[in-house]
């Protein structure tokens, strides 16, 4: 059994493969998004990602559409305390930015679509800088303080302004972010790595990454002038004719084949062994896709592979 993990300074304890919620109610089917959550928890794994935003973006959709399908599994279900629910606030069409107002507003219309009284882990989902760390983290600390929060984290955010927020604080004694989802993974490392990695490890906080799997490039199923059917596909596409993404992909196929693992799996256990990494997120729209997600917490990469790794993306 894979052994949870602990968030920063929290009591929250997860699985240390955090599932993407981004599919849910948009390219994954409620019923295939239920069988990937019953697949997933069946695993083992406990922490589930998701936004108020998700899946605004699509034909026809308003927002709140992955919010909605994993309320109705949790009730379904009954297993709302087994699993870590993260959601975040600031992209809803109807609750945009970061004002109190917004903040309290967005979280009540989560919880509501989530058929919950409390979300586990909320997080800021895009910094607005024009408004001052004093009134977000004032507003979260009312959702903490009233039950509806558990802990909060920050996502998007600058080092100079988490920094603000954690002594902001620490000095007022008001809920403090536990964790950062950066954009981060083997070819996107400037995007964390620096001034933000080392005030996070600083401050004990997790590191939870999105994008862990560069848009599906790191599953290796992207190569140049491959056809590949995917929503996602002109995002991953992309990394496979950069210098970079090429050395990846040599560095991938040489240790994939050395364990006998799928190449998604070494990128994560990658990622997952880096300084402050507690759970990279990757999310799955088919079962199929789920088993090499779920591998990493087995994955031990020798030093030398990881070396390979992290010199091969450099």
């Amino acid at each position: 059994m894979t052994s949870l993990r602990t968030l920063g300074s929290s009591d929250l304890e997860v699985f240390p493969l955090c599932l993407g919620g981004n599919v849910f109610g948009w390219t994954a089917d409620e019923q295939t998004s239920f069988a990937v959550l019953d697949a997933y928890t069946a695993a083992g794994g406990n922490f589930i990602d998701t936004a108020d935003a998700y899946s605004a973006w699509a034909e026809g959709h308003q927002g709140g559409e992955s919010e909605t399908v994993i309320g109705k599994w949790v009730k379904a279900r009954g297993n709302r305390s087994d699993v870590v629910i993260a959601t975040k606030v600031s992209q809803h069409p109807q609750y945009k930015g970061l004002s109190a107002a917004n903040i309290r507003a967005a979280a009540d219309a989560s919880l509501a679509r989530l058929g919950t009284d409390h979300i586990d882990l909320y997080y800021t989902h895009f910094d607005q800088p024009e408004v001052p760390v004093e009134e977000i983290i004032g507003a979260l600390d009312e959702l903490v303080k009233a039950g509806k929060v558990r802990q909060i984290g920050a996502s998007n955010i600058s080092a100079e302004r988490l920094k603000e927020s954690l002594d902001f604080s620490t000095r007022e004694n008001l809920a403090r972010y536990v964790a950062l989802q950066p954009h981060y993974n083997l070819v996107s490392r400037d995007t964390y790595e620096g001034p933000l990695q080392d005030l996070v490890a600083r401050e004990g906080l997790s590191t939870v990454p999105y994008f862990a799997l560069a848009a599906g490039f790191l599953t290796g199923k992207y190569r140049p002038g491959a056809k590949v059917d995917s929503a996602r596909a002109g995002g991953a596409a992309k990394y496979a004719e950069t210098e970079r993404g090429q050395k990846v992909l040599a560095a991938l196929d040489e240790i994939a084949a050395a364990h006998d693992a799928p190449h998604a799996t070494v990128a994560l256990a990658w990622l997952a062994a880096q300084p402050t990494v507690t759970a990279p997120i990757a999310s799955a729209r088919t079962l199929e896709q789920l088993p090499p997600l779920l591998a990493v917490g087995d994955l031990k990469l020798t030093d030398d592979e990881l070396k390979r790794l992290t010199d091969a993306s450099a």
